[in-house]
């Protein structure tokens, strides 16, 4: 809304100090308290948190319980019982055959299992032999073994699980006073949106923030509502703020939290007598690339009833981290629990990692062991892009205040994995590859809980990372121009001091990208001068960059020519993408990328894409899956689907260079 004054929302501060006016304001309304309980059945409680202690109503087990199939005799009677002088008890006066859990006959004391009797007399049945003595109360669950009736069983504000439930039905009670759940209203907004599924045009957003936030909170224990996506109309927002507040403990508004001239968050947040909202302690927070969380209460006309209101920014990573640092403390406290804390490891960073604004940040890493040390590997980040946390093994947050980290500096990571997982990570560092997503897929697949993790810095990037010992594998593709021949040269000349092997992978074949129909008419490198060409390029270091430059000099053209030389991505797809989204002509790329996103191609020529290799990684049980895969010829065959790929030395070692370990 054009024209507003600055919001206070909008006021940017540290988290701790925005949680605290949000506690503040929280128990200013009153709504800092407990929710309050609801009696459920037992098979409804799991994943719930007790309202009250649970005391056990009867004793567990509630009377004395054979342990054993057997006789129940007593233990007197047993009395010089051997071998050489076996002992017979009269069945039915002087033992009672139970089985396992009948209850223990009465004027008896001790159970003899089946297997070390005998049975004897006329009919085979009338008595039993036995060739020891017992002791009192053998092989019997006496009354209250488990539970004893009165003793506490559970805790309040505990959090159920399945064997609190079987505790719970075994001490006598068929429910539970549990809490209630948090009713947690989410309205999307923004004219932009559109629902998953539908057809897309420029300009227009798929909504899935509300998908993804409505997941966490009912993760965490809320009960979610997802309100229909609203365009940005004040009104419409207002009014359905209002009813939502009704109805709920609290309102999340996802979108309209920055500054710009179309956010409405802050405005409804402040409302006025028309909304009848009212403004008390806002907090506003950067929650990732300084986003703002703009926080408040809500009220009736009467002021009887507030409702805390919290907006979260658009952008998904910002709104799904930012979420997580306020609504899921919120959740956490009405239910009685502390907020459940993320393990966290400490791990090497491999890059360097700037944060020029010196605000608080949450940095999205891949996570692997690799040797005796665990690194950690940025991906690419941004706050709008969510694949940053799938992809994610863990987060790095960056206090308010530091600049970055260097490469090599010791990080804590939160991990959104199993830290046992961490030993069954394969972390590959190097060029981007199609057939690596096809390798993480195979593995997932025929090997449960192992994985790969790719972050894609170029070959030269993953070169210099097996040199520091970052990584299991880098993918590579740098072509020598004096020899003709494939990464070589350049691994003797990084990697001196480390044994590797040199694993053939797949053949590329390496092109042009033009939009269908080839509206330019681009024929060749030369076409890349022209002034009316727009271009977009890989990153520094990148075996694509290396050929194209290459290609250039065999072309006698200056790069300086060429107009978004310095325009790059760090994948084919990216680069791909581009194109076809009209942000760029063409770019250099495999004929792989170009088919995903069905673009023209005009071919440059093949290259060689091999795997480099650390040979003790080579040679240890961690890289087995992976080999195995690779040196399956299903594999190969699904690689040669893809299009514009050969598979003549998948799987071979081509070359052993180095001198030091691996």
């Amino acid at each position: 809304m054009a024209g507003h004054s600055h919001s206070p929302y909008l006021e940017d501060i540290p988290l701790d100090t925005a949680l605290q006016r949000w506690w503040d304001a929280l128990a200013e309304a009153g709504l800092h308290g407990l929710m309050p309980g609801e009696i459920v059945a037992l098979d409804e409680a799991v994943g719930r948190v007790t309202a009250a202690p649970v005391w056990a109503a009867v004793s567990s087990p509630h009377y004395h319980a054979s342990a054993m199939d057997g006789y129940a005799v007593h233990a007197d009677a047993t009395r010089g019982a051997s071998e050489i002088r076996p002992r017979q008890l009269k069945v039915g006066t002087e033992a009672f055959y139970v089985d396992t859990g009948d209850p223990i006959p009465p004027h008896t004391n001790a159970v003899i299992m089946l297997e070390d009797v005998q049975l004897s007399g006329p009919s085979g049945a009338q008595q039993i032999e036995i060739l020891a003595p017992v002791a009192p109360w053998q092989h019997i669950r006496p009354m209250g073994e488990d539970m004893v009736a009165t003793e506490l069983i559970l805790p309040a504000n505990h959090l159920l699980r399945a064997q609190d439930i079987g505790a719970a039905a075994g001490s006598g009670h068929g429910t539970l006073a549990v809490r209630q759940k948090p009713r947690v209203a989410i309205l999307p907004t923004g004219t932009e949106l559109v629902k998953p599924g539908a057809a897309l045009h420029p300009g227009d957003i798929i909504e899935y923030n509300s998908l993804v936030l409505g997941a966490m909170v009912a993760e965490w224990g809320g009960a979610v509502t997802r309100l229909p996506m609203l365009s940005d109309d004040y009104e419409a927002i207002r009014d359905t703020v209002l009813a939502a507040a009704e109805q709920h403990d609290l309102v999340i508004v996802n979108a309209g939290s920055s500054a710009g001239s179309e956010d409405f968050t802050a405005h409804r947040g402040r409302g006025g007598p028309a909304a009848g909202a009212r403004d008390r302690h806002p907090a506003g927070t950067s929650g990732d690339h300084g986003a703002p969380a703009p926080v408040g209460r809500l009220s009736d006309e009467t002021g009887d009833r507030w409702v805390p209101v919290i907006g979260l920014p658009g952008y998904p990573v910002s709104a799904a981290i930012t979420c997580e640092l306020l609504v899921k403390p919120t959740v956490a406290r009405w239910l009685g629990r502390p907020p459940e804390e993320r393990p966290a490891v400490e791990a090497t960073l491999t890059r360097k990692v700037v944060s020029p604004d010196g605000e608080e940040e949450y940095l999205r890493v891949t996570v692997g062991k690799v040797g005796e040390r665990l690194v950690a590997t940025p991906l690419p980040g941004g706050s709008g892009v969510l694949m940053s946390l799938v992809r994610a093994d863990g987060i790095v947050r960056i206090p308010r205040g530091v600049t970055g980290f260097e490469p090599g500096a010791t990080v804590t990571v939160g991990l959104l994995k199993s830290p046992g997982l961490l030993a069954r990570t394969i972390v590959a560092i190097g060029s981007h590859d199609l057939t690596l997503d096809l390798l993480a897929d195979e593995l997932g697949q025929r090997f449960p809980g192992t994985s790969l993790s790719s972050a894609n810095v170029g070959s030269l990037g993953g070169l210099l990372a097996l040199s520091r010992g970052e990584a299991h594998l880098a993918g590579s593709h740098l072509l020598d121009e004096a020899t003709g021949e494939y990464n070589l040269s350049y691994i003797r000349r990084i990697l001196p001091a480390v044994k590797v092997v040199v694993l053939g992978f797949v053949q590329r074949e390496q092109g042009l990208f033009l939009p269908k129909g080839n509206p330019k008419g681009i024929r060749g490198i030369a076409d890349l001068a022209r002034e009316d060409v727009a271009f977009i390029n890989r990153q520094r270091g990148a075996g694509t960059r290396v050929l194209l430059d290459y290609l250039l000099r065999q072309a006698n053209i200056d790069s300086s020519a060429i107009q978004g030389y310095h325009r790059q991505e760090f994948t084919h797809l990216a680069v791909a993408a581009a194109v076809a989204s009209g942000a760029a002509d063409c770019g250099l790329g495999i004929l792989g990328a170009a088919r995903a996103l069905d673009l023209d191609f005009i071919p440059i020529g093949e290259e060689q894409y091999d795997l480099i290799i650390p040979a003790g990684v080579y040679e240890g049980a961690a890289l087995a899956p992976l080999l195995s895969i690779i040196r399956d010829p299903a594999f190969a065959r699904r690689v040669i689907k893809l299009g514009g790929y050969g598979t003549p030395r998948i799987g071979q070692v081509l070359a052993e260079l180095g001198d030091g370990p691996g």
